[in-house]
């Protein structure tokens, strides 16, 4: 049995007990999900991109405990997501992509009928030992224009988060503020003639505070950032989940836009605008609607 195998049960039996603590929903009830979501999938049971149902079906149980009982997840707008193609245009943060795992399980577990997000990863995650497998498993591919543009002729709804890095290893001075877009998702948004749903994650800023980045020892170790911080997974003795903050996820209503999606980069930056703004009006209105952190 290699590791990935012996993560794979651990994950079981991690499913396994979240089903008796409490109101954390039944495998039947999950399957029942599942046999409801649009698939690809070939005559080997996994679609083209290597996403594995079984696989997850598996592992989906100690995921969905987290989403219900650990950050006590809260989502409005989920009649926003339209039931063809999309792209999820979500803010970033948190040091660890728990805030995509939550969106992508709010949509499969509280949005009728049920979604499966597939979320666009950084270049540098397929070089990841371990994580590789398992994110292509679980339905989440390189963040390339020509996988996004094969999901969405499938009629998928996909995850972005524009970003990058850049968001989620933000210190805490920073927390809550957006920063610097790409382009990449009004382009192919242009090209496909696809909604855009401008979405935002309160709770997952507090989640791993983060006090400095050593991008230099992160470079050492292959990876674009090495976060200070209090729940900092890399540092001997400190645990992996995050501080228990409460997520409160957003949808807002499709954005739509027309124009050629090979226009002039200040073309397309005034439209990118236009989903930042509408985004960082969202997070503001949360935060205010926020009375704390943990609940």
């Amino acid at each position: 049995m290699d590791i990935i195998d012996a993560g794979i049960k651990l994950l079981e039996v991690a499913g396994k007990v979240s089903e008796g603590m409490g109101d954390v929903m039944s495998s039947r009830e999950l399957e029942e999900r599942f046999e409801r979501i649009p698939t690809n999938l070939g005559p080997y049971g996994v679609d083209p991109f290597g996403f594995d149902p079984q696989y997850v079906k598996k592992v989906i149980g100690p995921i969905a405990w987290l989403y219900q009982k650990y950050f006590r997840c809260e989502a409005e707008g989920l009649e926003n997501i339209p039931d063809g193609r999309c792209l999820i245009i979500a803010n970033h943060s948190g040091q660890l992509p728990f805030d995509g795992i939550m969106i992508g399980m709010s949509t499969f577990l509280d949005r009728e009928p049920p979604r499966f997000l597939r979320s666009m990863v950084e270049r540098f995650v397929p070089s990841t030992p371990f994580v590789s497998p398992f994110m292509a498993r679980c339905g989440q591919i390189l963040g390339t224009p020509e996988n996004c543009r094969r999901l969405m002729a499938a009629g998928e709804s996909i995850l972005v988060f524009p970003e990058g890095v850049r968001g989620l290893n933000k210190t805490w001075a920073q927390r809550y503020r957006l920063q610097r877009f790409g382009q990449g998702f009004m382009r192919l948004a242009l090209e496909t003639e696809t909604p855009i749903v401008p979405t935002v994650v309160i709770g997952a800023e507090e989640q791993a505070p983060t006090f400095y980045n050593a991008e230099g020892v992160g470079k050492m170790f292959g990876f674009p950032a090495f976060p200070i911080t209090l729940t900092n997974p890399l540092l001997p003795g400190v645990g992996l989940l995050p501080l228990p903050t409460r997520y409160r996820i957003y949808f807002g209503k499709p954005l739509r836009f027309t124009g050629n999606a090979n226009d002039e980069d200040d073309v397309i930056l005034e439209k990118v605008a236009t989903v930042k703004a509408a985004m960082q009006q969202m997070i503001d209105e949360g935060l205010r609607r926020r009375e704390h952190v943990f609940w």
